[in-house]
């Protein structure tokens, strides 16, 4: 059993990192879940979901139920304001950090080292730990200071993985194409999954 942290922040498509949370706790690993708040503004606006703000408890309940997940033991809930979480610390044992969606605004940060709320703090500490950073921009297009800053990251250790599905599986439907994206940032972490045809398998 892995344990994850999964940063779903203010790009479009939230369905990415939905997607992603479902299919690690699937797998058997335990998922600390953190949304920036423009996360889950446009989370609420692209897929319904208004997650919990006032009671951790409360919340990891109800994104497991929006995931129709059996229960939510596996799932942990961190506010972005919080910087006491475990996250923010090296102690704290993490396989890998996933940020999905990443904004080019939260690239920026970890580009630089700000680190000003937990989520760019605990990527500041994946860094620092060594340990596995990735991140699923979405942004399109690139500028020139949005290649720079996910140069810097790169050369830091980050993997970058676009959000850009293929079409040589032919996908029939949205769900082929966002699983098409999980399954490769799944396939980075090293977790098995099933979500895309191969090519040629």
């Amino acid at each position: 059993m892995g344990e994850y942290t999964v940063v779903v922040t203010g790009a479009s498509g939230s369905v990415y990192g939905m997607r992603l949370i479902e299919q690690l706790v699937l797998a058997g690993h335990n998922v600390s879940v953190c949304f920036t708040d423009a996360g889950r503004e446009v989370t609420a606006f692209e897929l319904g979901f208004e997650l919990p703000t006032e009671d951790a408890r409360v919340a990891r309940v109800a994104l497991a139920a929006f995931l129709e997940l059996q229960d939510a033991d596996q799932i942990r809930v961190a506010y972005a304001g919080d910087l006491f979480d475990p996250i923010a610390s090296g102690s704290h044992r993490t396989d890998a950090m996933v940020v999905c969606p990443c904004t080019m605004g939260f690239v920026a940060s970890v580009a630089h080292g700000l680190a000003a709320n937990l989520p760019a703090r605990a990527a500041d500490v994946m860094l620092k730990e060594r340990r596995l950073l990735v991140l699923v921009p979405r942004e399109t297009p690139l500028s020139l200071v949005h290649l720079r800053n996910l140069t810097a990251v790169a050369e830091a250790g980050a993997v970058i993985v676009p959000a850009m599905p293929a079409f040589y599986q032919r996908p029939e439907s949205i769900d082929d194409m966002v699983d098409f994206v999980v399954g490769k940032v799944l396939d980075v972490l090293d977790v098995e999954n099933e979500l895309f045809k191969r090519w040629r398998s």
